[in-house]
């Protein structure tokens, strides 16, 4: 192996779970900008005022939202910075096996680029918004999977039973469900990243019990999945931790609900959100892929 393929695959490791990192961080950042109502404070795309690339003394959106929003910019080049460098990394290594992902996490970043364009020029529209953070959570995904593929080459596999290969596709697909309709509930609350900004025309009451209730098929889902037979190691570790993430996280749900949704348990339930979602992908790609 020569010296450069060497350092790649030494590097590959640290990259992919900063780039996971970085891609998690981001919705949280977006959720900090939503809560402090600066979701304009650069109110120009791709400048942040019209002439200048960085907030300007003075400027009337205010300092703190200015650059509060130009450091969630920010974010988003050192993502795609991590993302070249992995890719790089992917090449060097000689894993053919990566290509894919790590050219979807340089489109994707480009593609929240834009869309984070549509989402300032559209004077932040929630489903603007609602698709950014949906978007966020796919390439979450497609991250995972390569921090997951970090050491080794996996192989698609499927499990010897069908019952078992349907639990996990219903689990994973009524999680990415209760997230999209929880950016709904987000678009029809207080928190809308400036208080301008338009909202859905939804009851909050009604589009949050409509959440709950796929959280809770949700947590049944997971319950008869952890009590399934034949069962891998990795499959029921995961099961066991998404478990734990998504009590938690239902718990906080509730409270932050009650309490007329408080900004700073705003961002735990959207940190809240990306472990979990995480949780759930480790646990789809335990049934569904294997080492080489």
């Amino acid at each position: 192996m020569s010296r450069t393929r060497s350092l790649a695959t030494r590097a590959l490791p640290a990259l992919s779970g900063l780039l996971l990192f970085l891609q998690s961080a981001l919705v949280i950042t977006g959720g900090a900008v939503r809560v402090t109502g600066s979701g304009l404070g650069c109110p120009t795309w791709p400048e942040c005022t019209p002439g200048s690339y960085t907030p300007v003394p003075g400027q009337a959106e205010g300092a703190l939202h200015a650059w509060i929003e130009f450091g969630n910019r920010l974010l988003t080049f050192a993502l795609l910075f991590a993302a070249l460098a992995t890719v790089i990394a992917i090449f060097r290594a000689g894993r053919r096996d990566l290509r894919f992902l790590g050219a979807t996490q340089v489109l994707g970043i480009l593609g929240q680029g834009v869309l984070g364009g549509i989402t300032v020029l559209t004077d932040l529209n929630p489903l603007a918004v609602g698709s950014h953070l949906l978007l966020s959570i796919l390439l979450i995904a497609a991250a995972t999977s390569l921090h997951s593929r970090r050491h080794h080459p996996y192989v698609r596999t499927s499990s010897s039973q069908v019952r078992i290969s349907r639990l996990s596709l219903a689990h994973i697909n009524v999680a990415f469900i209760a997230i999209s309709i929880g950016t709904l509930v987000t678009g029809s609350g207080p928190h809308a990243g400036d208080v301008d900004a338009p909202r859905l025309d939804f009851a909050i009451t009604t589009i949050t019990r409509f959440h709950s209730a796929f959280v809770w098929l949700l947590m049944g889902i997971t319950i008869v999945f952890l009590l399934s037979k034949s069962l891998n190691f990795e499959t029921k570790r995961w099961l066991r931790v998404f478990l734990v993430l998504a009590f938690a996280q239902g718990g906080l749900g509730y409270i932050q609900y009650f309490l007329g949704v408080p900004e700073g348990l705003v961002v735990l339930h959207l940190l809240g959100s990306v472990l979990v979602w995480i949780a759930a992908w480790r646990i789809r790609l335990s049934v569904v892929r294997k080492a080489a």
